[in-house]
């Protein structure tokens, strides 16, 4: 049976950020079931300026993260998402890159769980590891443009009728009219989840990241500097991507800063960025390269990892404070229970999960159409 001649299913989903979308994009692809799919967001792509999300401002690479050593399902997304992405390279939204991560300890070849995952692995000679640096590894990534990318995801969205709709929720109660008595709720609202009325996460907080975009010819490596094992609160890394409609461009990483909600431009901030990767990439330097844009973002960490599972959440919400806000007369005062997918707190990681995220989440979404919830 064709999913045209299934009754369809009602989805709506919280959130446009790379997340939101991936999951849009694999639910309105499903041969099983007939998604009819509503994205309600109040920054979606083309808010590129937007700093109450994230996806534009990200790093939009796959790299190793330590979450993937210890946690069996992120290394599934990842690997997952960085083959789908592998894939993608010829549509140019991808850029199959040549990169090298740098240590100033040993402490980097430690937990290597990524090797098989990644095309071309190999440990960097003595001679190819500059000074003041103790080891290296080199390897072939990906990278991404995210404002193409996430601008190519609405347009193939909406070309297989997926419904975009601009609001603010601030509570789960406000999308009970929307889902209806039938619907399933995905929530993609990443940093937003801290405070959205129902779910109210405190494990989630912000790593503030700032960042420089350039252009410059010379810059085709993927580099990224690591102190210790893991992330310092000033990183450098130097990203390439790709360009549909702007060609040698590069994001400048950056900084780390767990917990800083502050989204304003610190420009001494940006000046040892530059002067930290242009010791990388001395060719920033040259009278070519432009400074195209400077860009503050707050990625959406959770303490704990990241959450993917099923919530069954009964609305309208009654808490014991009796502080759930007013909802208009028009809703439906009749109790229901609402199933929820969770999917947020990807911290720095969100496009090199997305697709391995997105998989698990319309495998849950299949299997509670198929207990009737």
């Amino acid at each position: 049976m064709s999913s045209a001649s299934k009754s369809q299913v009602p989805l709506v989903i919280l959130g446009a950020g790379v997340i939101g979308l991936t999951i849009a994009y694999i639910a309105a692809c499903d041969s099983d079931v007939a998604f009819d799919i509503m994205i309600v967001a109040r920054d979606m792509p083309g808010d590129w300026d937007s700093q109450a999300w994230a996806s534009p401002f990200a790093g939009a690479s796959w790299s190793p993260h330590q979450l993937g050593a210890t946690d069996e399902r992120v290394r599934r997304w990842e690997q997952i998402t960085f083959d789908r992405l592998w894939e993608m390279a010829p549509s140019g939204l991808v850029k199959r890159t040549p990169s090298k991560i740098l240590g100033e300890t040993d402490d980097i070849l430690s937990a290597m769980w990524w090797k098989d995952l990644v095309h071309d692995f190999r440990l960097l000679s003595e001679s190819e590891i500059p000074a003041p640096y103790k080891a290296g590894i080199a390897f072939n990534t990906i990278t991404i443009n995210p404002t193409e990318y996430l601008a190519w995801l609405r347009s193939e969205l909406e070309s297989r009728g997926v419904v975009f709709r601009r609001q603010y929720i601030r509570s789960l109660d406000e999308v009970k009219p929307v889902v209806g008595k039938s619907g399933l709720l995905v929530n993609a609202t990443s940093l937003g989840s801290r405070s959205l009325i129902g779910v109210e996460d405190a494990a989630m907080h912000p790593i503030r990241g700032q960042s420089i975009v350039v252009e410059s010819p010379g810059l085709q490596e993927f580099i990224s500097v690591r102190s210790g094992g893991g992330l310092s609160e000033r990183v450098t890394s130097i990203i390439p991507r790709p360009g549909l409609t702007q060609r040698d461009t590069a994001l400048l990483n950056g900084t780390h800063e767990i917990g800083n909600w502050d989204t304003s431009l610190d420009m001494s901030a940006a000046k040892g960025i530059f002067e930290r990767c242009s010791v990388l990439e001395p060719c920033l330097q040259e009278e070519g390269t432009k400074i195209l844009r400077h860009n503050v973002g707050l990625r959406p960490e959770r303490k704990g990892g990241p959450r993917v599972e099923v919530e069954h959440i009964s609305l309208p919400l009654k808490r014991s404070d009796g502080l759930a806000p007013y909802v208009s007369e028009d809703v439906d005062e009749e109790q229901q229970n609402l199933t929820v997918i969770h999917a947020y707190g990807m911290g720095a990681a969100g496009y090199q999960r997305s697709w391995g995220v997105a998989a698990e989440v319309v495998s849950l979404l299949k299997e509670n159409v198929q207990a009737g919830y």
